[in-house]
Formats: C-alpha cells, sequence, structure tokens
C-alpha cells in the first residue's frame, strides 16, 4: 500500500488531490475493520500519543478507536489539569518529552499554528487535531470522504456551507480542500461572520464557481450538499457580537421542503439548534455517519503514516 511514511500532518493545504484520493480509498478499504467485522493488527506494538489541551468528544475518541482497531495502543492527556502544562512547561517541551514514549503524535491545541510549531520540534510524526480557528485536516478528509462515499465522488458537487464561517476552522480547511476538485460554492453567513478574505480569493483563484448569501432558503434547493457548522461561542472575543448572530440558522423539514431528494446535510457536531431534531429521521441526514467516518480516514492516515496496511 502506498502511504505517507513518517508524514506530519498539519494542514490540508499541504495534500494534493492525488493525497486526497489516496487517503479516501483506503478509508474506504477500513470501513469493515472500522465496524469491528474485520480484524487488522498491523499497527501492533506502535503507540499513539493524543494530547488534547482543548475540549473533544468526536475527535479524540475516533483516533483512540482507530488506533485500537489497528492493534496499537494510546497514551495522552484530555485537558491540562494534571499535567506538567499546569506547572508551566511549554509545548516545545511536553512534544520532546512525549516523543520519548510514542510513535506519532496528535494535537488539539487552542492556539493557531500550534501544530506546525510542535513539530519543528520533534521527528515523530505530528497530526493537526484542531488549532484554535485555523486547521482541522483530519475533520476535512472526513469530510471529503462523507461527499465521495454518498455521491460516488466529489467533482460536479453543489456545496453550500452554513453557519460560523469566520471562526469555523472546519469551513476554512474544507474550502480549501475543495479548491483541488471541480465544485461550485456558497457560503452561507451573516455579515460579521462571513469566511475570511484569504479563503475566498484563494478559491476564486483556483476558480471555482463561488457565490456568498445572508439568505439560506434561496439556494438551498438547488444544493447537492448543505455543510451546517454551529455559531462557535467560544471563539467570539466579545459575547455582545454572539447574541446578535446566535440562532440565525435553523434547518429543519421546512426548510428542506424544496430540496432535492439526494440532497446530503452535513454538520461537524456538536450541534445546539442549527439542525433540528427532526431531521434526524429523513434520507437527508448524515451527520451521525459523518461522525463514524473519522474512525476509517483516521485509520488510513494512521497506517500510511506508521507503515501498516488495509
Amino acid at each position: 500500500m502506498g502511504g505517507f511514511p513518517g508524514r506530519d500532518v498539519l494542514s490540508i493545504a499541504d495534500f494534493s488531490r492525488k493525497d486526497i484520493e489516496a487517503v479516501l480509498k483506503t478509508a474506504k478499504k477500513m470501513v469493515p475493520v472500522a465496524r469491528g467485522e474485520r480484524a487488522n493488527r498491523t499497527l501492533e506494538g506502535r503507540i499513539l500519543a493524543t494530547l488534547f489541551y482543548e475540549p473533544s468528544t468526536r475527535t479524540r475518541l475516533s483516533f483512540e478507536s482507530a488506533m485500537k482497531r489497528l492493534g496499537g495502543s494510546v497514551i495522552g492527556f484530555y485537558g491540562t489539569e494534571g499535567t506538567s502544562v499546569m506547572k508551566g512547561e511549554t509545548l516545545a517541551d511536553t512534544v520532546r518529552m512525549v516523543e520519548s514514549y510514542s510513535d506519532a503524535i496528535v494535537l488539539r491545541h487552542p492556539q493557531e499554528g500550534a501544530a506546525r510549531l510542535a513539530a519543528e520540534f520533534t521527528d515523530r510524526p505530528v497530526i493537526n487535531a484542531g488549532d484554535g480557528a485555523g486547521q482541522h485536516p483530519t475533520q476535512t478528509l472526513l469530510d471529503l470522504y462523507t461527499i465521495w462515499d454518498e455521491r460516488g465522488g466529489i467533482d460536479g458537487a453543489k456545496i453550500a456551507l452554513v453557519g460560523d464561517l469566520k471562526y469555523g476552522r472546519t469551513v476554512h480547511s474544507l474550502t480549501y480542500a475543495l479548491c483541488e476538485f471541480d465544485v461550485e460554492l456558497t457560503f452561507v453567513a451573516p455579515a460579521g461572520l462571513q469566511m475570511p478574505k484569504e479563503v475566498v480569493e484563494h478559491a476564486r483563484a483556483h476558480g471555482l464557481p463561488l457565490a456568498m448569501t445572508e439568505d439560506l432558503s434561496k439556494v438551498v434547493k438547488d444544493l447537492d450538499v448543505l455543510y451546517v457548522t454551529r455559531i462557535q461561542k467560544e471563539r467570539f472575543p466579545d459575547p455582545q457580537e454572539y447574541a446578535k448572530v446566535a440562532g440565525v440558522y435553523r434547518v429543519d423539514a421546512g426548510l428542506l421542503r424544496d430540496a432535492r431528494k439526494s440532497l446530503v446535510v452535513m454538520h461537524p457536531l456538536p450541534r445546539v439548534d442549527e439542525v433540528a431534531p427532526e431531521v434526524d429521521a429523513t434520507a437527508h441526514a448524515r451527520y451521525f455517519e459523518q461522525a463514524f467516518n473519522g474512525v476509517p480516514v483516521r485509520m488510513a492516515l494512521l497506517s500510511m503514516i506508521l507503515g501498516g496496511s488495509a
């Protein structure tokens, strides 16, 4: 199996279309293993260190599940309480120490650029599991996998990204990745939460047909993929700014009435009130499948980096 031996995964921008498709195809082979239907012990004896300076449920648990499904072990911390970080230990020193105990490091950190900094202090592969409002490349890969698997491909899709596009690292990374494919993008957000200028300019420079609007109801009927994001209260420097936009979009049965039958509704989770529970029972809902897809996708990456096989 082709792979990325020893490679850091810091930004989705470091991945070519060929790289992305290699991960997606490997992930597809990993699905039976991820479901526990087939055994794969090709990473037996390998240890993954998961350093989570920020809260996480899906990313952390799916990395643990992925490593254990491949026969490996996991060490790490979840929150800095009870660690030497509380004594003032720097990220650089923590990484230097942890490399002695593990074969690869997964890092989630509140500061943008933390994963790239960490990679400078270790020869172990570093995987960015989210750095502030910056990048979340493995989330992007599982998002791409979900679109690819549900539609049988990514090219030709009309995709809308909805909600907090200013602070949402998932939509930043996803937009960069989609520039490698032939898609049409619509950014739906309140004026103060629209996609950052540099991300918009990057998409336009790659020739992607691109629209921006505040009105979701006007565009939903033409979409193949509706990617909904939470308005992230924790990223707002000003609580009043958050209060102005909280709950501005809500995807419910009424909104989806005129949607294509094949429309795929995605959400990186956790959701608050932006996707109504009634949507869960529709043929459009794919966010829980999306969450599961994190396991085979992260299995594929770990295997390709650490020398396992599908």
